[in-house]
């Protein structure tokens, strides 16, 4: 058995690319590391960077969301995979079973200024579950999430305002999109 630490590896390299391009004057710059983005400053024109989000139930969208100096993490089990016996056993793995991570969670998608702390969030709530990861950002308040379950979406509160829904979640008056508010 071999720990490393691929889970937080393009992070802390979108904190470093970015930190990079700061240092050498570079104030609009936006790096996609498949699965992770890292935005710098807004877009040219000045309005707020757009990253989608990928629905793994369509091919369309979930939703784009727009940002300004942030990080754009998001970890699932829907793109790395295989099958057996009808069984889908993917990448994401639960330390407290040895298998992969068992929930109604689809992608994981977290927003923050760090991106290294990002990777390993998207990661770690992915394994936790929706009520646990809940819970986890209710006793935060340094970065804002996407959950994407079988039953729909659920954005934290400091996304109400920066994310549009697509598809079938395309409006928040929609059953299957839900806010989560820390009150």
């Amino acid at each position: 058995m071999e720990i490393d630490l691929g889970s937080i590896s393009k992070g802390y390299t979108g904190n470093r690319l970015v930190e990079l391009l700061s240092e050498n004057g570079v104030k609009n710059a936006l790096l996609n590391h498949g699965g992770n983005v890292h935005v710098l400053g807004t877009k040219p024109d000045g309005t707020p960077w757009r990253v989608a989000v990928a629905d793994p139930n369509g091919d369309v969208y979930a939703g784009v969301v727009e940002v300004v100096d942030k990080a754009v993490v998001t970890s699932g089990g829907y793109e790395r995979y295989f099958e057996l016996d009808g069984i889908r056993y993917h990448h994401i793995i639960d330390p407290t079973t040895g298998y992969p991570a068992n929930n109604s969670f689809l992608p994981v998608t977290i927003v923050g200024s760090d991106g290294a702390v990002c990777d390993a969030l998207a990661t770690a709530l992915f394994v936790m579950g929706p009520e646990r990861a809940a819970e986890f950002w209710k006793g935060s308040d340094d970065f804002e999430a996407v959950f994407i379950t079988t039953d729909g979406i659920c954005i934290t509160e400091g996304l109400e305002d920066a994310l549009s829904p697509f598809g079938d979640y395309n409006d928040y008056n929609n059953e299957k999109v839900t806010v989560l508010y820390h009150d």
